[in-house]
């Protein structure tokens, strides 16, 4: 029964989001699985809009809910990278490349805290047709589609 962490904007729930959500329910089989969902603040700070913080929210539960999981899981509000990672005991953090770094940092001060570190688990972009990530700019520019299908 592990403790998982994942976190991120999941501003177009696409098949990266997906595979980011599957590998931390199968790690946490019937333990928690803590999703640290972006606030609209720290979406915001992007060069575009980001849909409202509810929004993303219930999309997010409508595809979990949808999902085979054993695990019980809460879905956090996050006003900063690190959300609960470093006030509780996980024991595993599942992130992408992209949020690699931030799973470091969370680490380092970890240690600097004397807790006890989280194993990091890290997940290859899933690409679209064209061998390029999937990512929501991609989507929102209207190039792909949430599953990587080329739309012009």
């Amino acid at each position: 029964m592990a403790k998982v962490a994942i976190g991120g904007t999941f501003e177009c729930l696409h098949d990266g989001h997906r595979e980011l959500l599957r590998k931390a329910f199968e790690l946490a089989d019937s333990g928690q699985v803590d999703i640290g969902l972006t606030s609209n603040t720290m979406a915001n700070k992007r060069s575009r809009k980001i849909p409202d913080y509810s929004c993303r929210e219930s999309q997010l539960l409508e595809y979990i809910s949808g999902s085979p999981k054993k695990a019980k899981y809460r879905v956090i509000e996050l006003n900063d990278p690190y959300g609960k990672t470093l006030d509780e005991d996980y024991d595993y953090i599942v992130v992408s490349p992209e949020t690699h770094p931030v799973a470091l940092k969370i680490n380092s001060i970890r240690k600097d805290k004397g807790m006890k570190p989280i194993e990091i688990v890290r997940i290859g972009f899933v690409l679209a047709e064209d061998s390029e990530r999937i990512s929501s700019t991609r989507i929102v520019s209207g190039e792909i589609d949430t599953h990587g299908r080329i739309l012009r």
